[in-house]
Order: structure tokens, then C-alpha cells, then sequence
């Protein structure tokens, strides 16, 4: 099946580069210079993936992020001239689940996407591994590798494919702490790098969607200077 994937962007070159760079990886490109023509393709065209510029006219890719993320979890990937921590944060804790930077290496674009690709279509084939535990089941919390659904007190969470990754291996991981380095090469699969706030982010959106209190959250843990556990 041909892989779609729309990218947003109101810069014509840059538009134009992404396009070159992925149509040369047999991906099939959905261009649109501005919010409103995205929401109408994302409403029409079954998407893989989505390349969000953040300055675009009519509505940032902050909120654009947001509005997909209501009814779709493909991965998102963020593109932008801002390099702020903050802003960064600002579109992971939103739902992105990448962050890339212009000016950027167009392989290194293709890679970001082929890792988002292969992470998706992993965790949402509904097949568990021989001999691996498909579900967790404590305190109130339900997560289960079969059906790719997360259930807590009875409430089913909408949590993006990053999202139900990281909490999966914390629960299969519980009782041990698990390090920021540990916990992204083990669901980003790549190497860690010491200034990175990507899990911080992530692991932030998912106490927000657990209804989890910052400084006494019942669930997932920060064991200050070493890393996340599940008690």
C-alpha cells in the first residue's frame, strides 16, 4: 500500500525540497501552503504522516498539531526556523512526535520520516511478540500490546503512538528505574543526546492525559537524577 503524507508549508522551495526528498523515496506528497487546505486534505486522504511547518498564514502548526491530533494519530513531524527548547516542548507536549529544524539535511529529513513510519506501523499491527507479555494490568491501569488501547479507571486514553510506547515499556519495565537515555534509544531508536527534552516532553503530555497531579503523580514517577518508574 502507497504511503501518503501531507506536508505543510508555506514556503514554496522548502515545500517544493520535502517533496523532491520524499516522492524520491516512493512516498506519495500532499502539498498545502496553508492550514485550512490541510484540514480538508486530512479529512479526505487517508495519511501516514504529516510535515507541519509552524509559521504558516491563517493558523500556526502549534494549533494545526492540535486540531489533527483530535481525531488522528499518525505521526506528526514539526518544521520550523525556531530553535527554542520551548518551542520544541511547546509541539511535542501538543502531539508532534518529532521536531526538525531548518535549515535541515534532507537525509536527515527521510530518516526522521522513515523512523516515524516504521514506529507507527510497529505498535499499530495489533501483533505481539512470542513469549512477550501483550497486556499490563494494575491499579486501575489497563494497556494491552494487541489492541494498542490504554485504559484507565474505566476511562480508554487517546494516546499517540510515542505516547503508548513510552508507557508500555515503563510498564513492562515496572519497579525499575528507567533512565531519559534508556527510555528514548529504546522507543526513538536513536542515540541520546544530553541536551535532549524529548522524553521530559512526552512524559509530561502523558501524566496531562492521565489526570495525574505534577508533584504527586500516582503512576509514572521521576526519580530525580536518574530517570521514570512505575511503581
Amino acid at each position: 500500500m502507497e504511503t501518503h503524507i501531507l506536508v505543510v508549508d508555506d514556503e514554496t522551495a522548502i515545500a517544493d525540497l520535502v517533496e523532491v526528498c520524499l516522492k524520491n523515496e516512493g512516498f506519495a506528497v500532499h502539498k498545502c501552503n496553508n492550514a485550512a487546505d490541510a484540514l480538508v486534505c486530512v479529512r479526505r486522504q487517508r495519511l501516514d504522516l504529516a510535515i507541519l511547518d509552524v509559521m504558516l498564514p491563517d493558523m500556526d502548526g502549534f494549533t494545526l498539531c492540535q486540531r489533527i491530533r483530535e481525531d488522528h494519530l499518525f505521526p506528526i513531524l514539526m518544521l520550523t526556523a525556531r530553535v527554542e527548547d520551548t518551542d520544541k516542548i511547546m509541539g511535542l507536549t501538543l502531539g508532534a512526535d518529532d521536531y526538525i529544524t531548518k535549515p535541515f539535511s534532507p537525509l536527515e529529513l527521510v530518516a526522521r520520516v522513515k523512523t516515524q513510519l516504521r514506529r507507527y506501523t510497529r505498535y499499530n499491527t495489533g501483533e505481539a511478540a512470542p513469549r512477550e507479555i501483550a497486556e499490563h494490568d494494575f491499579r486501575g491501569l489497563q494497556i494491552s500490546k494487541t489492541t494498542h488501547k490504554c485504559v484507565l479507571f474505566g476511562e480508554e486514553l487517546s494516546l499517540t503512538p510515542l505516547e503508548f510506547s513510552i508507557l508500555w515499556y515503563l510498564c513492562d519495565h515496572r519497579g525499575q528505574v528507567v533512565s531519559s537515555e534508556e527510555l528514548f534509544e529504546a522507543v526513538w531508536g536513536e542515540k541520546f543526546m544530553d541536551s535532549n527534552n524529548t522524553v521530559m516532553s512526552h512524559i509530561a503530555r502523558l501524566r496531562e492525559k492521565m489526570h495525574e497531579p505534577s508533584r504527586r503523580p500516582k503512576f509514572i514517577k521521576t526519580v530525580w537524577g536518574v530517570g521514570y518508574t512505575i511503581e
